[in-house]
């Protein structure tokens, strides 16, 4: 049973209760003075505890989903175990694994849509990172065989995993929902963690002599999407969203490539690149690059293209709320820009799964198929 099963969380709370009442009942025997009896209450009290941590522990992970697996917990990274089919080397994007969606006949692509496991090479930045590829139902429909779908980017915050959009944010799962309600048009989703040279944090730009972080979110990937899934090449086909370390890059990349993409949503975005002992020194004493990373400048220096914004924040809870007004007010023609503010809001899951399903109708509004 993998870590963020609710068979073990529920085996976890099963046993913490259960060794609650037995602490209970044999209390009352232990009550001696002597040695086993003291051990005896020490190991109860000692057990109980440990179980109710875990239990705890399990249920946080399980909302936050702060570690995904139990090689995940204990330190190893997931990643060195995909096997990846080097006769193909030429192509950008290998598909490691199919999952079937968790929705009523999602054991059937053209009913329930697929979630394809993959790995994205960039041709220019050389940067190779593990992605989830969401493929709605029409994609496997014979009506549908010709047809070109939008696709957006979905990136994670720093440090989290991109099985975080999966399960945590339910990314798949909201736009299947929504585009069954009507409210949105089918879109394929290609989601993913901005951290591409891990565990170093790159804000989402092109270091000096470092990762090429900007180049593979901003140029590679969409090329490698378009090449291998029906997916058009123009800005009007692409979209970027992501939450916190996520909605920067998002809103960054937007911002700086409008001729690739036309929609960008930051939730609970930040507006600045962060510089701090994750990220290492990102612009090399480069003053251009360092004002550049920052979003609010690009706005008051730099020409702005014909993108839209989404930019999510709350009244109490977030501590974007006067980054975001002030980025709101700096938008100008031809760009435009629209807002979701909560009255309350912490940066977390609860926050951002309030935030995704409007988000993904109103990216839908903006995207066309090619």
């Amino acid at each position: 049973m993998g870590l963020t099963s609710n068979k073990v969380l529920a085996l976890a709370v099963l046993v913490a209760v259960l060794l609650f009442a037995v602490t209970v009942w044999l209390w009352p025997r232990l009550a001696r003075r002597s040695w086993r009896a003291v051990l005896g209450r020490v190991g109860l009290l000692l057990v109980t505890q440990l179980s109710l941590f875990a239990s705890v522990g399990l249920a946080a992970n399980n909302y936050f989903l702060f570690y995904g697996s139990w090689a995940d917990l204990l330190g190893q990274e997931q990643e060195m175990g995909v096997v990846v089919d080097h006769s193909a080397a030429s192509r950008n994007v290998t598909v490691v694994e199919k999952q079937k969606m968790n929705v009523p006949g999602g054991d059937r692509p053209e009913i329930g849509g697929q979630i394809q496991k993959v790995v994205i090479s960039g041709e220019t930045s050389r940067i190779k990172s593990p992605a989830y590829v969401y493929l709605p139902p029409e994609y496997f429909q014979p009506a549908h065989a010709q047809r070109t779908f939008p696709a957006a980017v979905v990136l994670t915050g720093y440090p989290g995993t991109a099985e975080n959009l999966l399960k945590g944010l339910r990314y798949p799962r909201t736009a299947y929902e929504q585009a069954k309600a009507k409210k949105m048009q089918p879109m394929i989703l290609v989601l993913l963690r901005p951290t591409v040279a891990p565990p170093r944090d790159t804000e989402c730009v092109d270091v000096p002599g470092g990762p090429q972080t900007e180049t593979y979110f901003a140029k590679d990937l969409p090329k490698a999407i378009s090449e291998t899934y029906r997916v058009g090449k123009d800005a009007r086909n692409w979209g970027f969203i992501g939450n916190s370390t996520g909605g920067y890059c998002a809103l960054k990349i937007a911002l700086h490539h409008p001729e690739q993409f036309s929609a960008g949503a930051g939730l609970s975005a930040y507006y600045k690149a962060a510089e701090d002992v994750t990220t290492g020194d990102l612009f090399q004493g480069d003053a251009k690059l360092r004002n550049r990373a920052d979003l609010l400048w690009s706005l008051d220096h730099l020409p702005q293209g014909k993108s839209s914004f989404l930019v999510a924040t709350s009244k109490q809870g977030e501590s974007n709320l006067r980054g975001t007004l002030d980025f709101i007010k700096k938008v100008k023609a031809p760009a435009r820009v629209s807002s979701i503010t909560l009255d309350n809001g912490g940066h977390n899951f609860g926050t951002w799964n309030r935030e995704i399903p409007p988000a993904l109708v109103w990216m839908s509004k903006r995207l066309s198929a090619a």
